[in-house]
């Protein structure tokens, strides 16, 4: 009769079952005995003193228990049993993927031993057919199976594939059932396999958040790696899916995850490799020498993960330039790493790339069209060619094929916030909060809405709650600046565009955000009575992006309107007009600046007339000119024009003194006091009061923008 192996405990992995590593004596890990003439010890290996070796030694049926045995040269010729052979042909045929090889030999394996073990193997081959419901069926159609815990975690592996959750949940458990189980035997019973403790426990985390309860499935995905640290299944869907704040991220694994015990000598390697999949919104100098560590003493100079991780560090600091370069260094050594395609489209769309944006939708789409990546990548082309519909369309098919694809959901809202549907945009960014709780992104984009809409409260709220994510991403920093511009505290305002300013040091001058920030100091300068500095930053926009924009040009306008500059005011309104001929503002101020230019022309037409007048000589006092006087004027007159003839002088002759003619009505109101004729002067002319009236007025017709 054929003995029945062991099977694994929750401590185990599927290597302590495994034909290829526990063959009857580990006959492929024994070394040859060396020659024993030689009486120098140092070259002897552990075959030659007639010890066994402990690399991958279990015994299933006595050996855990039992003193090691004696493995010497005589039990390399004890041969294996026939359904050893059969089992090293199935799991050989399963490594080479001939499952129809696998499937037939299994089959007569399971008939002749009826060893749940061998019933893991006939429906791991099930599994990897893709027939989950005939793998299910074999593993819960015997009691002795079903107990198994190897066959239990991919029975319920099987449902979850087929999606029918509660069922799966039933089969593995609410909670972790070994949870208070754990001791001294877990360490001796580690076999250098992940344990399947660990992965039953990863297995409950994709049950609840596929059915949205993601505070549970964060705690089932720590406990996987809690349990075991080689469970990077869990590790990863908690860091890419940022289901824990940075700060959470951090504490857990430097402070919770047990590296020594579960890694032996590789935990130095696999914790800095954990360190670099972090948030990089804290703690950059750690990320950084773990990165340095991992090139220049594990020689990772061009591992593609650790190439992504800096890509990363960059798109966090919007240095789109060098986080572009990087994703294309990745896909010229990996063109299907789906890995980095989300931060490739982000950069390509920051950056105007559309003919790489096109051609990398048009290489997916073509070999790629089940995979929700693919369509985020058309989707994000369409919108970068502002079809919005269109881009809506291919969001909406990658939420479809993924529910919980957070980039789509926000590329999905985003459609809607372009065209102002502020509803439905809020809508989307607040379901992909609920997916990415640990990222401040939806937060920022929330409150943008909230600021499209006017309401500030709401908009304060969630900026500060993207703040305490991340305090150095310069658009959320430009979002603080605007909030407080609009609520009039411009001292905080600069501060804050200051600090986005220095956080987007590495930006391109001629990026949307840093000619965002720039516009948005510039518009708190002219708020704040520093015309000068806001000339400078809205001139500093206009010189680098290479572009006029109406909406600066009716800013400058405005200020040289306040300034006094009007002829030079007029002249940039009619640029701003040129560029966008039904641009509101600039109509409106062009209008106020020609009114201005009209009251100028006024005043300065009194004025010439009263330059014409004749100062007195005592006093202050105009001198009463009467007809009898202006008669003798005249005559005198005369008598200085004839001497004048004779000298002949050409100056002389082309001057004239333009005088207005008075008659007896005008001299009845004559001025008396030059004092008098100045208030006389100043009326009509535009009060404190109306000033004040046009600086609201100035409020209303030129505001700051966000981004």
């Amino acid at each position: 009769m054929v003995q029945n192996q062991k099977t694994p405990t929750e401590h185990n992995s599927t290597l302590y079952i495994s034909p290829m590593v526990n063959k009857k004596n580990d006959l492929l890990y024994v070394t040859p005995p060396n020659p024993t003439t030689s009486t120098n010890k140092l070259l002897d290996t552990p075959g030659s003193n007639k010890s066994a070796s402990l690399f991958f030694n279990f015994d299933k049926t006595s050996q855990h228990n039992a003193p090691h045995h004696d493995i010497s040269h005589n039990s390399l010729e004890d041969p294996l049993t026939p359904v050893d052979k059969l089992r090293l042909w199935r799991h050989d045929a399963i490594m080479q993927h001939q499952y129809k090889t696998a499937e037939f030999i299994g089959d007569k394996i399971l008939e002749l031993t009826t060893d749940p073990n061998d019933a893991f193997w006939l429906a791991q081959v099930y599994f990897n057919q893709g027939n989950y419901l005939r793998c299910k069926n074999l593993i819960t159609s015997n009691a002795e199976y079903n107990n198994s815990i190897s066959c239990r975690y991919l029975a319920g592996y099987s449902l979850i594939k087929l999606e029918m959750w509660e069922e799966a949940l039933d089969l593995i458990g609410e909670t972790n059932p070994f949870k208070n189980s754990a001791g001294a035997n877990s360490r001796v019973l580690d076999d250098g396999g992940i344990k399947l403790e660990a992965s039953m426990c990863y297995l409950r985390g994709l049950i609840y958040a596929n059915q949205n309860n993601f505070e549970r499935a964060k705690e089932c995905y720590k406990e996987a790696c809690v349990v075991d640290v080689k469970c990077y299944e869990a590790f990863n869907e908690l860091i890419d899916n940022n289901l824990m704040t940075p700060t959470e991220e951090w504490d857990f694994v430097m402070t919770q995850l047990n590296y020594r015990d579960n890694l032996d000598n590789n935990d130095e390697l696999i914790k800095l490799l954990y360190t670099t999949k972090l948030s990089k919104y804290l703690n950059t100098s750690k990320f950084e020498e773990s990165e340095h560590i991992l090139k220049e003493e594990y020689e990772l100079h061009e591992n593609c993960d650790l190439m992504l991780s800096r890509a990363d560090y960059l798109y966090i600091q919007c240095n789109f330039d060098e986080c572009l370069s990087i994703c294309e260094r990745i896909l010229n050594r990996d063109q299907y790493n789906f890995d980095v395609i989300p931060n490739y489209l982000s950069c390509l769309y920051e950056l105007g790339g559309k003919n790489k944006l096109f051609l990398k939708a048009h290489q997916l789409a073509e070999l790629h069209p089940t995979n929700p990546m693919t369509w985020l990548a058309i989707g994000t082309y369409y919108l970068s060619i502002n079809k919005v519909v269109e881009a809506r369309k291919f969001f909406s098919k990658a939420t479809l094929l993924n529910p919980n694809f957070g980039q789509a959901w926000i590329g999905f809202a985003h459609t809607f916030a372009a065209e102002g549907e502020h509803e439905q945009a809020i809508s989307a960014y607040a379901y992909a909060a609920r997916l990415f709780p640990g990222t401040h992104l939806p937060n920022l984009f929330l409150g943008m809405q909230h600021l499209q809409m006017n309401n500030l409260n709401l908009l304060e709220e969630y900026l500060l709650a993207s703040y305490h994510i991340c305090n150095s991403d310069p658009l959320l920093l430009n979002e603080l600046g605007v909030i407080n511009f609009h609520k009039n505290q411009f001292d905080k305002a600069e501060m804050f565009l200051q600090e986005a300013l220095t956080a987007a040091k590495n930006l391109n001058s001629d990026s949307k955000t840093w000619i965002s920030i720039h516009a948005n100091l510039g518009h708190v300068y002219r708020r704040a009575n520093q015309p000068y500095k806001a000339l400078d930053c809205f001139n500093q926009v206009l010189k680098i992006s290479n572009k006029n924009d109406a909406n600066i040009l009716s800013a400058i306008g405005l200020i040289h309107l306040r300034l006094g500059n009007i002829f030079k005011s007029i002249d940039i309104l009619h640029d701003a007009l040129a560029i966008s001929p039904l641009d509101p503002v600039a109509s409106d101020l062009l209008k106020r600046a020609l009114e201005a230019n009209k009251e100028n022309k006024e005043i300065f037409s009194t004025t010439d007339k009263l330059l014409q007048l004749i100062l007195p000589s005592d006093g202050g006092r105009i001198r009463r000119r009467t007809p009898g006087r202006v008669l003798k004027e005249k005559q005198n007159s005369e008598d200085r024009s004839r001497k004048d003839n004779k000298l002949g002088t050409p100056l002389t002759t082309k001057t004239r003194v333009l005088e207005p003619a008075i008659t007896e009505e005008s001299s009845k109101g004559e001025y008396d006091d030059v004092t008098l004729l100045a208030q006389d002067l100043q009326q009509g002319e535009v009060s404190s009061e109306d000033d004040e009236e046009e600086d609201e007025d100035d409020e209303d017709v030129m505001d700051i923008v966000s981004d």
